[in-house]
């Protein structure tokens, strides 16, 4: 398998390319299949001042079938902010560690933290959160 470290930092194998409408090519959404990869992204993700949106979904879902094309437009448009998706059935650790309790679940995290939370397919607050949280805090001087 020599795709294991090129998967890990986003390669083909890890970045999984979603059922979209296949108009924007590869998508940037990073789907994680092993709870131990996602808490080394998830870690190093703690050293930058960098949005990152995470995708509870499930595939037996419809919400989040409906959201996922528009995920893949927001990823494609926020190129500043990491976007990740993580199967609720596959790594059920995870979805409880963050507490989801329903999909699709956008968390969006900066440096470790939780700044927001989108519950449901609500693809326009989703992306009104986005916008205000990926730039960074503006201080006065």
């Amino acid at each position: 398998m020599g795709g294991i470290l090129s998967s890990f930092f986003g390669g083909p194998a890890e970045a999984s390319e979603s059922a979209g409408d296949g108009s924007s090519g590869s998508s940037r959404v990073i789907a994680f299949h092993s709870t131990n990869r996602w808490q080394l992204h998830f870690n190093n993700s703690k050293q930058l001042n960098k949005l990152m949106v995470v995708d509870f979904a499930a595939t037996w879902c419809g919400p989040c079938k409906f959201m996922e094309p528009a995920v893949n437009e927001m990823a494609a448009k926020f190129t500043d902010v990491d976007f990740i998706k993580i199967d609720v059935d596959e790594l059920s650790d995870v979805a409880q560690e963050f507490k989801v309790q329903a999909m699709p679940t956008f968390l969006l995290l900066k440096q470790g933290k939780e700044v927001d939370r989108v519950v449901g397919a609500k693809k326009d607050e989703l992306e009104k959160k986005i916008q205000k949280h990926r730039e960074a805090p503006k201080f006065a001087a």
